[in-house]
């Protein structure tokens, strides 16, 4: 009896397989005979496209590294030229201390479907004295600064787009690639970093960023701001023995405890947080905002005269961005305790990306696709659980996508890695995708 039930659930197993192969060869059979090979070329350069991947990898192109951002700029606009398309490297102005930007563009006759705007940069968060600096691979994972955050995501645009370009599917088309070289630490002000990536958006319809994936069966829709915001306040200096009189009052910790309280109790709100990062106080105190390091001098004895706390916020639209400012300031503003002066103070780098009516069309064609590949559907990714990103400066002009690179673990950290096994559908998905939109005229 046990010998005929095992054969029977393998039978049934094998049967399983069978029906889900013949499924997907259904799926695959959807795509167009060009976007086969499309998907055929992919494989055949898979191997070039790691060795390229290697090599940009031990760059050192953390963002204040202006020598190796460039360097690296170099060796992407030497292959996007070799598949036609004309290269720019824009320069910063020295006193921002950014190398620049390199864009890249095709244009192929008369446009017939969406002109396309791709985002990448070149830039990591590890600088030239970090100690993680070299790529390494073990099996199908690979480390190294960026591998995910996001070089692999720039070596997903290449290679979709050589692709397409070796089987002739860039004719009458508009595309251009923009990997800026501060992503990880914006350059100063934000009016001049990214005013070439929005005039850039101006010129086209869809913006697709390729930071790192969540997967196969997600996308990004929406991604909140990025800001920060200082607080400080001050109480009278005086012996600690008289603290909560009438005349030295609560000084200046309590004054900034009851703020960041009240900011716990009564902010939070789905898509919105805010985080003090860091807090000086005491009886004298310094802290220096650019390398976010502090010193403070007090006694016991003596009531604290000074704080200040540095923290961020981040949220979905400008409508939140302005409510929140609006609670927490009246919350500073308000009901100070006896003795106390209290101010704060904001620093909105990264606008949002809502998710717009736009976006979903972008995500529904990528869905499509994914089906008519036999990935299975894709769906909008929560953007709570996403940081801020380059493609949010250009949403108010464009719809778009993003999350379109590589699937990895640990960016930002010294075990920073990428997966291998899933280098090639995501390459391919995304040249479908690329091609798709090309080809969409409403």
């Amino acid at each position: 009896m046990q010998i005929k039930l095992f054969f029977m659930r393998t039978k049934t197993a094998i049967l399983s397989v069978v029906l889900l192969t013949f499924l997907v060869n259904i799926q695959a059979q959807q795509l167009s005979s060009l976007e086969k090979k499309v998907l055929l070329q992919i494989d055949q350069n898979n191997a070039a496209s790691i060795v390229l991947l290697e090599k940009v990898v031990n760059i050192n192109s953390g963002s204040l590294n202006v020598k190796g951002v460039k360097k690296v700029g170099d060796i992407f606009a030497s292959e996007f030229e070799s598949i036609g398309f004309e290269t720019t490297w824009v320069d910063m102005p020295q006193r921002m201390g950014r190398a620049g930007h390199l864009f890249c563009e095709l244009n192929t006759g008369t446009v017939e479907g969406k002109k396309l705007l791709l985002i990448g940069h070149l830039d990591t968060v590890f600088e030239e004295d970090s100690d993680f600096q070299e790529y390494k691979r073990e099996g199908d994972i690979v480390y190294g600064p960026g591998v995910d955050d996001m070089k692999g995501g720039n070596i997903i645009i290449y290679a979709a787009l050589k692709a397409l370009y070796e089987v002739g599917a860039l004719k009458n088309t508009q595309i251009i690639v923009a990997f800026t070289g501060d992503e990880e630490k914006a350059g100063n002000p934000i009016s001049i970093s990214r005013k070439d990536l929005i005039d850039a958006a101006k010129r086209s319809d869809i913006a697709l960023g390729f930071e790192s994936a969540t997967g196969l069966n997600y996308a990004t829709v929406a991604r909140r701001s990025s800001g920060s915001w200082t607080l400080k306040t001050t109480g009278r200096r005086a012996h600690s023995s008289g603290i909560f009189s009438k005349n030295t009052g609560a000084g200046a910790i309590f004054e900034m405890s009851r703020i960041l309280t009240a900011f716990y109790k009564e902010l939070p709100e789905k898509n919105l947080t805010f985080n003090p990062a860091t807090i000086v106080a005491g009886t004298s105190i310094d802290f220096d905002k650019k390398t976010a390091k502090g010193t403070t001098f007090g006694k016991t004895n003596i009531v604290p005269q000074s704080t200040i706390v540095q923290g961020d916020i981040r949220c979905l639209t400008n409508e939140q961005i302005e409510g929140t400012i609006k609670k927490m300031k009246s919350i500073v503003n308000n009901n100070n305790l006896p003795k106390t002066t209290a101010a704060i103070s904001f620093d909105l780098r990264y606008p949002p990306m809502k998710p717009t009516e736009g976006n979903y069309k972008v995500l529904k064609v990528l869905d499509q696709l994914s089906k008519d590949m036999g990935q299975g559907p894709v769906k909008a990714f929560d953007p709570a659980k996403r940081g801020a990103g380059d493609i949010s400066f250009v949403a108010e002009y464009v719809d778009g996508l993003d999350g379109l690179g590589t699937m990895g673990k640990g960016s930002h950290s010294p075990r920073e890695s990428m997966d291998l096994t899933t280098f090639k559908d995501l390459t391919k998905r995304a040249a479908i995708l690329i091609y798709r939109l090309i080809h969409t005229k409403s």
